[in-house]
């Protein structure tokens, strides 16, 4: 009876002291026919040409941000070209420049030959991508949607090869200020 108590004692081995046999994992067709050419550096199959060579490299012409600020109202729309920054003026037109008659200054056609005019400028002076920032009359009297000519300069724009970057609508909005015209009753039509 001493052998048998004996027995499960000398069994007993602790886990630290037993080391565990890796486990055997048999590579894949794909990855022995991987493996071959390591082992043997000399017998290495020719390599397949890179096609991509072929291609010619374009070089990422660096960009040279400016702000372009559109103001669109239904009268008039004034387009004003600056540095990133928005402290140096780089080109400003109207539409009221492009066109003879004052029925005309807000129309997409004018935005669109002032846009034009601008982006010349500009693109003269070096510059190659905008952010555009469009603004209505807004406030607590104007309206808050810009005019006609803001969508189609900003097409213009596009179109002479300056990159557009954001587009942001900077229109003011009052926080409950000045009291709006019109009376107690408003404007009687």
């Amino acid at each position: 009876m001493a052998d048998e108590k004996q027995e499960p004692k000398e069994q007993q081995v602790k886990p630290a002291e037993k080391p565990r046999p890796a486990p055997k994992q048999e590579a894949r067709p794909e990855q022995k026919l991987e493996q071959k050419p390591e082992q043997n550096p000399e017998q290495r199959p020719e390599q397949r040409p890179d096609y991509r060579s072929d291609r010619p490299r374009f070089e990422r012409r660096q960009i040279r941000w400016g702000l372009c600020h559109i103001f669109s109202s239904f009268n008039n729309t004034i387009i004003h070209i600056t540095d990133i920054t928005g402290t140096e003026s780089i080109a400003r037109t109207s539409g009221g420049q492009v066109v003879k008659s004052d029925r005309m200054e807000s129309s997409p056609t004018a935005a669109m030959m002032a846009a034009k005019r601008a982006a010349e400028i500009a693109i003269e002076r070096g510059i190659t991508g905008i952010h555009v920032n469009i603004r209505a009359p807004g406030g607590h009297s104007g309206p808050s949607s810009p005019g006609p000519g803001a969508q189609a300069a900003v097409r213009a724009l596009s179109r002479m090869g300056l990159k557009i970057g954001i587009i942001q609508d900077v229109t003011p909005v009052p926080h409950d200020g000045c009291r709006k015209k019109g009376g107690r009753r408003g404007r009687r039509v």
